[in-house]
């Protein structure tokens, strides 16, 4: 069963999926902050440059821009999902963000935090003049109990760490040529063990990662770099070919580099 709705308030989405086997999602990123809550269940979780085992009561936290993918076994689960914007994080609290993400598990707080999670998924269900308020404070609460508990939060470990290198390697190089072949024989591992090794940590294949990351600095570069045509922005992208750019490009947006650019143009 998958329970979702639109709030009053475009800045803030809820969604809680119960019972659900196994599936996975595409890897993506979004233009606003993530919470995943894991009620029941397994979920592995690859963010940015690592791959996590999510067990019961953690929280996952997700800045904008950071790319994401999860991947759930045979076993049902049920898990709360949020996107909001950063109006509902409390001024407070940023400072501390960047010590909660990516994976916050502290098992001291989970009844309390189970049951805001539980608040929140009712005050949703509501349709009145408060709700988008009582939202607001409902996730600033969320977010004071786990600022004020960050000292009680129970270390997590990631995956291996030459995945994690060679993560970090291509969203440094994007631009340059970038192969398995060389990758391998930079950790002095064989292509295969490379190849299935990324695909298990992170759920993606070698080269989808690659494209990914291209065409997410693409995609910023168009919005932000207007001067630039649509050939010099792939080729700083690492594309060799702007017409497989192109292709890509509109493969996983939806729409041409030039229709995108245009639309941005047209907004500004």
């Amino acid at each position: 069963m998958e329970y979702e709705k639109n709030s009053n308030n475009d800045t803030y989405y809820y969604q809680k999926t119960v019972g659900k086997t196994k599936s996975q999602c595409n890897r993506h990123y979004h233009n606003s902050f993530e919470i995943y809550y894991l009620k029941d269940g397994h979920c592995n979780y690859f963010i940015d440059n690592r791959s996590y085992d999510t067990q019961v009561g953690d929280i996952v936290l997700i800045p904008e821009g950071v790319i994401h993918k999860t991947n759930y076994d045979e076993k049902p689960h049920t898990r709360i999902l949020i996107n909001c914007s950063a109006d509902y994080i409390p001024k407070s609290v940023l400072p501390y963000i960047p010590s909660m993400i990516y994976l916050y598990r502290n098992p001291e707080i989970s009844k309390e935090v189970d049951l805001i999670f539980q608040k929140i998924g009712d005050e949703y269900e509501r349709n009145d003049d408060f709700r988008d308020d009582a939202l607001k404070c409902l996730t600033f609460e969320l977010f004071f109990t786990l600022a004020r508990n960050l000292a009680k939060r129970t270390a997590v470990s990631s995956g291996s760490l030459f995945i994690e290198e060679t993560v970090k390697y291509i969203q440094k190089n994007f631009m340059t040529d970038i192969n398995l072949l060389n990758m391998s024989q930079m950790h002095s591992v064989s292509p295969a063990h490379l190849s299935r090794t990324f695909k298990k940590e992170t759920g993606f294949g070698f080269t989808e990662y690659v494209t990914l990351i291209r065409l997410q600095k693409a995609e910023y570069m168009l919005k932000n770099e207007p001067g630039k045509s649509i050939c010099e922005v792939a080729y700083a992208c690492g594309f060799n070919d702007s017409n497989y750019f192109s292709d890509k490009f509109k493969r996983t947006y939806g729409q041409t580099p030039s229709r995108f650019k245009n639309k941005i143009a047209h907004k500004a």
